[in-house]
């Protein structure tokens, strides 16, 4: 696995169904404990909503998954949420669906449809964006040529992850094709550097 879709930017959406609102709230989240925070974050914000029902979907391969109805009927909200995730191909996200009750009993398609529905619209406002792993590479290089190598690196495609200036200007650049750093390197900077591969990280591509 080198890369994964997840939100571009956290986003809401609201649906009304026969006077019963279901405001989803859709953020990135990269762990558990941090989704669990925002159910808990809303649950206090929307203090009179009856319902909180919540999806997940954590890591690069989506592998962690939970869902809750909370204390709709069961398989009513949170399972029908989480396949809209999963549908998007979207994952360290985290879907939360306060729901306040109109009077009126929706039956269980109803309450799927709309627990769904209300996933969907927070989605489309999101939208996506592709994470990458990249691998990560310092490079030593004088304070003269630092300025030029940097913007020449950028053009050519790797991603400039960090700069440190001291002595000697340190970058930490990050490439998906980790074969052709050296042989670029070298070629930016004469020969001067050599690229040094310290470790990975996922980063935002867009």
């Amino acid at each position: 696995m080198t890369s994964y879709l997840t939100l571009a930017r956290d986003s809401s959406g609201e649906v009304e169904v026969k006077g019963s609102r279901f405001l989803c709230t859709l953020q990135r989240v990269p762990t558990e404990p941090a989704a669990r925070a925002l159910v808990a974050a809303l649950r206090r914000e929307h203090w009179d909503a009856r319902h909180h029902c919540s999806a997940f979907v954590i890591g690069p391969d989506g592998a962690l998954q939970r869902s809750s109805d909370d204390g709709e009927p069961a398989g009513t909200a949170g399972a029908p949420m989480l396949e809209v995730l999963r549908g998007a191909g979207v994952s360290d996200v985290a879907a939360v669906v306060s729901r306040w009750f109109g009077g009126t009993l929706l039956g269980a398609g109803g309450l799927v449809r709309a627990y769904s529905d209300a996933v969907r619209v927070a989605l489309d406002s999101a939208g996506t964006l592709r994470r990458d792993l990249v691998t990560e590479f310092e490079i030593q290089l004088d304070h003269g040529s630092a300025g030029r190598v940097e913007s020449e690196l950028r053009t050519r495609g790797l991603v400039v992850l960090d700069a440190a200036y001291g002595a000697s200007v340190t970058l930490l650049v990050g490439s998906t094709t980790p074969d052709a750093v050296g042989p670029l390197v070298a070629e930016v900077t004469g020969g001067a550097a050599t690229p040094e591969q310290v470790g990975e990280r996922w980063v935002d591509a867009g």
